[in-house]
C-alpha cells in the first residue's frame, strides 16, 4: 500500500533505499533514543530492511520533493506490539532523519498512518510510546493528541542493552474522530 500526504509518500521499503537508509540511520543522534544503535554500513541497512523494516504496516518516509527515504513509521499491531495489547490496537513508531527535524514531517506522516489505521485496518486504539529524554517524540505526540497512560520505569532495550524508562500515550479512534471534526469547523 501506498499512502500519501502533501509533501509525503509512505510506501514499503526497498532494498534500493539501503543508501539513504544507511545515511540518516548512521547518526546516533537517531537510533539511540529510539532503542536501536546506529547502523554501521550499506550492507547493515540493507539487512535491517530485509529484517525488520519489511514488515507489514512499515514504510519508508519519502520526501516527495527528493524521492529519497528519510524516516520510517509504521503501525505494529496486536502481538506485534511491545505493550501487549489487543487486535484491535497498535503501537504507532516513527523516525526521521536530522537534516528533516523540525520541519512538521513526522506529525504529516503520523497523521496519515493514523487515519490508515482508524479508517481501513479498523483499529479502536493507537499507543505510542517514548523513552526519557526524547522531548521530539513526546512534542509529536502531544500534537497528534495522543493522551498520557502510563510510565514503565524498567524498560529493556536489548538492541543497545540498556535498561530506561518509557513513557505510554495513547488515542482512540472516537478520540482522533472527534479532534478531526473540530478541525473542520
Amino acid at each position: 500500500m501506498i499512502l500519501e500526504t502533501e509533501r509525503l509518500i509512505l510506501r514499503s521499503w526497498k532494498e534500493s533505499d539501503a543508501k539513504d537508509l544507511f545515511e540518516f540511520a548512521k547518526n546516533p543522534l537517531v537510533g539511540p533514543i529510539a532503542g536501536w544503535p546506529p547502523h554501521t554500513s550499506i550492507e547493515n541497512s540493507t539487512e535491517i530492511i530485509k529484517s525488520v523494516l519489511s514488515e507489514n504496516e512499515t514504510y519508508a518516509v519519502v520526501l516527495k520533493e527528493e524521492n529519497k527515504a528519510i524516516g520510517s513509521i509504521g503501525l505494529k499491531i496486536s502481538n506485534k506490539s511491545d505493550f501487549g495489547i489487543s487486535e484491535d490496537e497498535a503501537e504507532l513508531g516513527y523516525w526521521i532523519g536530522v537534516p528533516y527535524w523540525g520541519k512538521g514531517l513526522i506529525p504529516e506522516a503520523s497523521q496519515k498512518i493514523i487515519q490508515h489505521g482508524f479508517e481501513d485496518l479498523d483499529l479502536k486504539v493507537i499507543w505510542c510510546g517514548y523513552y526519557d529524554g526524547n522531548l521530539k517524540s513526546k512534542r509529536v505526540q502531544e500534537k497528534l493528541g495522543f493522551i498520557y497512560h502510563h510510565t514503565n520505569k524498567n524498560v529493556y532495550c536489548p538492541l543497545v542493552k540498556e535498561t530506561r524508562i518509557g513513557h505510554v500515550s495513547y488515542l482512540t479512534k472516537e478520540q482522533w474522530q472527534s479532534q478531526n471534526q473540530k478541525k473542520k469547523f
